[in-house]
């Protein structure tokens, strides 16, 4: 059946628990994912604003290879686009497609190179894209390479994580991936800080160089630890993992893409604060700081830093709960934190409305929607990964860990088309239809959860 099928773990097990007592493989892969996460986070705090601020200047776009045929073929579906409008779409359709190209990665992996070797490939193609960043006239060029490394990259990073574990070992594999989780909020605090620092120091592409540095980085720590590295999986012929799925491997890859379908409505609220948001805080926040401006990509900082504080709070009270005998149910975490992220929209529909009325706000207001999307993130983001980690049929293990990062595409692609709307709705309106959003995912889980778990976890724990 469904369960037989699911790779059983163990490359870490049991001698290799020297990493906060999990698998020192799991250190490797955090600290990969740190850097890796450094690059990408820093580098997006400043796309937006790059290309609104400079690259769509006049006499500066005409010399980007590309870029006035992909300008007429996105305005032929949605209309004219103001340079805000454009740049917000350009930026949505990179953040997404980053989620989009996984399934091809676990595709790569699962059937030809292996996770290992498909995750270096990654690497490398990554670091070039950050390289031709330096030249404005490759602009697409160099997104495009970041999209295919991030695709090979991301997706097999998370698989190997489920793979250091056995099939049984459902609440310390939840655990590793709140704590990969944080590894990768500390690229994310770090990113935005240091290169939106550097940006507006000595320059854009001094920004940008320092998130290709630290792509190397990555590369070079997921070197350093190849041998503590699970095992690669990949369908091999004539053997039983090569043989089609039975009836429950399918019955729960349905039941995963739905939960992943679900996940894309509070992924466009989570998001947000990363498009629109930065728009919202760099015309209407008070950003001065003991006589200094903080720098607008800084504040994506915050979602990391906050991310990073959540995770050891909430993984103390899990382990409460495991010891206890009640920890709370993989479904039930995944619905907090849809409602936490409603949450946080919700609130800001207060100071929007002030800015609707051209107030400067108090920064304390993006502060707080940064601190709730990311604990609300924490609460269900690591937990749909060890779910899809673990529930996923072994033949297609990391073509399904792509799959789940389709909802971020998606969501990234919601993101986009909604950040056009920013100038002609009122910004009170923007962040209640996000709410919106998040609430709407919350309610289906609450409608869902119980059937899928029993469905999902209960039949594997037998």
């Amino acid at each position: 059946m469904a369960a037989a099928s699911i790779p059983s773990g163990g490359a870490g097990e049991p001698a290799g628990h020297s990493f906060l007592g999990h698998p020192k493989g799991l250190a490797y892969l955090a600290f990969t994912e740190t850097w890796e996460r450094f690059s990408f986070y820093g580098m997006s705090a400043l796309l937006l604003l790059y290309m609104i601020q400079h690259l769509l200047a006049p006499g500066v776009a005409d010399g980007v290879h590309g870029f006035a045929g992909l300008r007429s073929a996105i305005e032929s579906l949605t209309g004219p686009l103001s340079n805000q409008a454009f740049a917000s779409q350009i930026f949505s359709l990179y953040t997404g497609l980053v989620y989009f190209t996984p399934i091809f990665g676990g595709l790569l992996a699962d059937r030809l190179l292996g996770q290992r070797r498909t995750v270096v490939l990654g690497a490398l193609l990554m670091t070039a894209g950050h390289a031709l960043m330096a030249y404005e006239a490759g602009f697409l060029f160099a997104l495009s390479l970041l999209i295919a490394g991030t695709g090979c990259l991301k997706g097999n990073i998370s698989v190997q994580v489920g793979h250091l574990y056995r099939l049984t070992d459902g609440g310390r594999r939840t655990r590793a991936f709140a704590i990969f989780s944080a590894a990768i909020n500390v690229g994310a605090l770090l990113g935005p800080l240091v290169c939106g620092i550097l940006a507006q120091s000595y320059g854009w592409h001094v920004g940008f160089g320092m998130a290709g540095v630290l792509m190397l980085v990555a590369l070079a720590t997921y070197m350093a630890g190849w041998k503590h590295l699970p095992p690669d999986r990949k369908r091999q012929r004539g053997t039983a993992e090569s043989s089609g799925l039975a009836t429950g491997d399918w019955r729960n890859i349905a039941a995963l893409l739905f939960l992943a379908a679900i996940s894309i409505l509070p992924c466009a609220a989570y998001f947000q604060e990363m498009n629109a948001g930065l728009l919202f805080i760099d015309a209407s926040v008070d950003r001065s700081l003991f006589g200094w401006t903080v720098p607008t990509p800084s504040f994506n900082a915050l979602d990391g830093l906050f991310c990073i504080l959540a995770v050891p709070t909430l993984i103390a009270v899990w382990r409460r709960q495991a010891r206890l005998g009640g920890e709370t149910p993989e479904m039930t975490k995944i619905t907090i934190g849809y409602m936490i992220i409603a949450g946080a929209n919700l609130m800001m529909v207060i100071p929007a409305g002030w800015a609707d009325r051209g107030e400067v706000v108090g920064a304390i207001w993006p502060v707080l929607l940064y601190a709730l999307n990311a604990l609300g993130f924490t609460f269900y983001w690591p937990t749909l990964l060890a779910l899809f980690a673990r529930a996923a049929p072994a033949q297609v293990n990391s073509t399904m860990m792509g799959a789940v990062f389709l909802s971020v595409f998606l969501g990234n692609l919601l993101v986009g088309h909604v950040a056009t709307w920013w100038e002609a709705m009122s910004h009170a309106s923007f962040f209640a239809l996000h709410a919106a959003f998040a609430a709407a995912a919350m309610v289906v889980m609450l409608f869902v959860r119980r059937p899928l778990q029993r469905m999902l976890l209960d039949e594997i724990d037998q």
